[in-house]
């Protein structure tokens, strides 16, 4: 079974089984610690609406950034 964040049981197995325990626990809950940033960030991510005239050149930057995937 899988959490939201977190690794199953049998992904925490193989990675304790093939680096070892410690390392293993140790790579798990690194990995859910990101996923739960990556999550936090997505969350708290807001769109920018520009005050002032821009620029063609900063006008093209923006559109490419909007089109970033994480």
């Amino acid at each position: 079974m899988t959490t939201n964040l977190g690794l199953s049981y049998q992904a925490r197995k193989a990675l304790n089984v093939h680096v070892g325990e410690t390392a293993g626990t140790e790579i798990a809950n690194l990995l859910q610690r990101m996923a739960a940033q990556i999550e936090e960030l997505k969350r708290t991510k807001v769109n920018v609406t520009p005050v002032v005239p821009i620029s063609k050149q900063t006008e093209e930057m923006l559109s490419s950034l909007e089109l970033e995937r994480f």
